[in-house]
């Protein structure tokens, strides 16, 4: 445990204050598909940092804070994995047409704002020579609470539950979004019902 400043003790492990630990909801889930967070230094601090539920969340998943990762190639040649990045554009191909090959994917997953993500696509070169692929359109956020730029924004945790569904539909990974609820109800129920319904409900 680690204090903060005003005495609110944490839990080391999913950083929350200890009043509101999520580990017992966190699941430990197998998959073929390895998982490589890369998230900005900023988002690590934020109270909603879903990259974390990840990497705690899935067996073959790591994450790495930084902006600039000097090593990056190490992670991204590992054996018997194909590389390619989860993030939007004009060049990227639907997840879905992607995944005719024997090799499971290196699923390389920026973490952070669109502006942050962009940067951290900028300041390592060689995710731009790395295939990139999407998700299908029409995805919903569950997060309630947020007002993203385009419709389709989704947090980390989403998107990366979204891909392993279609990556693996044999296997079952809707655990992984339990710890996100309940952080999002956990919220709900701290500002009140009223004040949600009167600034988050449309």
């Amino acid at each position: 445990m680690t204090l903060e400043r005003k005495g609110r003790q944490r839990c080391q492990r999913c950083t929350r204050p200890l009043a509101q630990c999520l580990c017992s909801l966190i699941p430990n889930l197998p998959s073929q598909t390895r998982i490589l967070l890369l998230q900005h230094p900023d988002e690590a601090k934020h109270a909603l940092n879903t990259a974390r539920f990840v990497s705690l969340g899935l067996q073959n998943a790591e994450l790495i804070i930084a902006e600039t990762i000097d090593d990056l190639q190490q992670y991204l040649q590992l054996p018997g994995y194909r590389a390619c990045v989860l993030f939007p554009g004009e060049d990227a191909q639907e997840l879905a047409a992607y995944q005719v090959n024997e090799l499971p994917l290196l699923l390389v997953v920026p973490d952070g704002t669109w502006r942050k993500a962009r940067k951290i696509l900028h300041c390592n070169p060689l995710l731009a020579a790395l295939p990139r692929v999407t998700l299908p359109e029409g995805l919903r956020s569950r997060y309630r609470l947020r007002k993203a730029p385009i419709a389709e924004s989704l947090a980390t945790v989403e998107a990366v539950s979204y891909a392993l569904t279609i990556l693996e539909p044999n296997s079952d990974f809707s655990s992984l979004l339990r710890p996100f609820d309940a952080l999002i109800e956990g919220q709900i129920q701290a500002m009140g019902a009223e004040v949600y319904q009167r600034n988050h409900v449309d």
